[in-house]
């Protein structure tokens, strides 16, 4: 085995989720190379233990203690590649997080992540939840991710189209791609840069000017961010917790008749994205706690941990408005987190 395969038991996993959840791992494992992955599907005693696959923990809900072994994606590196005549290749491990890469690339001259900018967690989570702000979603920058068969022991690059990526979905999220680990990613960006200024919220922040940089249209990302969302370094939360939920044209109509203020936006198929936030604010919950767990007062999309909460609480929290917003609008808000 690898000099660095070594298993911590009663691990405590506070520190690794962003909702700042107390729970604890059975086994827990800090994985910095391919080989130690190996080693574990290959050691009958570590094979038949349950496993989560942990990056930033900025996108699960930790219900209770993991009777399992915890393996925490730490894999490190990235580099601009040689690439095409319309774009830059841009690599990176895994374990990277998130926010700093997309900085480093622009420190690199390469601009196309930055709407992007402030999204907690890792590289290796960005395609799983096929994150997206302010107009620009993992799918449109996506050129490969190199990933970890358990099933098979085997290391395979996946293209886009067998990503199958949705609205905050990809096939990592699915039973046939679940038990995939990816190790690294890979994105196209573009020569010929040019501002995706598309939300009228990010085009209106002052200092952008008529011809922003990238560094600019990050700075301004960063910004609103900072304005609207709460840090999870100083409270507990996993951004937004509710997908918008997406309708069909007819419901939407229907929906405008009784509430003419619904704010929606048309898809290109016909159905109609609602705005989950401003549907819970309506629903009175902005800045309402149940026990520990809270809405923020400031963006009611966003659950949080005013202190000492449970995942428990959180989950009851989340129930209470779901039943709320179906009520009312005859809406079911899908949860963003993976409940473990």
């Amino acid at each position: 085995m690898p000099a660095s395969f070594s298993v911590l038991h009663q691990f405590p996993l506070h520190s690794l989720n962003t909702f700042g959840i107390a729970a604890s791992a059975r086994a827990y494992l800090r994985v910095t190379e391919k080989e130690q992955l190996l080693c574990v599907y290959a050691d009958g005693a570590w094979a038949t233990l349950p496993k989560l696959v942990l990056g930033g923990g900025s996108n699960v809900l930790l219900t209770g203690d993991f009777d399992g072994l915890v393996l925490h994606i730490a894999l490190q590196g990235k580099e601009v590649l040689e690439g095409t005549q319309q774009h830059y290749l841009v690599r990176a491990a895994a374990g990277e997080n998130w926010h700093a890469f997309v900085q480093w690339t622009l420190a690199q001259g390469v601009g196309g992540l930055e709407n992007l900018s402030l999204i907690p967690g890792t590289v290796g989570a960005a395609p799983i939840q096929n994150i997206g702000a302010y107009g620009l979603e993992i799918k449109d920058v996506f050129h490969s991710a190199t990933v970890f068969d358990p099933r098979s022991g085997e290391t395979r690059v996946m293209e886009a189209s067998a990503c199958r990526f949705g609205y905050r979905d990809s096939i990592f999220k699915r039973d046939e791609g679940r038990h995939l680990i990816i190790l690294d990613v890979t994105f196209a960006l573009p020569r010929q840069w040019q501002p995706n200024l598309r939300y009228a919220e990010l085009a209106a922040e002052p200092g952008l000017g008529n011809a922003p940089t990238p560094q600019q249209v990050a700075d301004a990302v960063i910004a609103i961010r900072r304005r609207k969302l709460p840090d999870p370094a100083v409270i507990g939360n996993a951004g937004s917790f509710f997908k918008n939920p997406v309708v069909p044209g007819a419901q939407c109509a229907a929906l405008l008749e009784r509430f003419p203020n619904l704010v929606h936006h048309a898809q290109a198929d016909g159905s109609e994205k609602l705005a989950a936030g401003w549907l819970i604010d309506q629903c009175g919950w902005k800045g309402r706690s149940l026990g520990a767990a809270g809405v923020y007062p400031k963006q009611a999309l966003v659950l949080v941990n005013n202190g000492g909460a449970s995942g428990a609480e959180v989950v009851a929290l989340a129930q209470a408005i779901q039943a709320d917003v179906q009520a009312r609008y005859g809406v079911l808000l899908d949860p963003e987190p993976v409940f473990i």
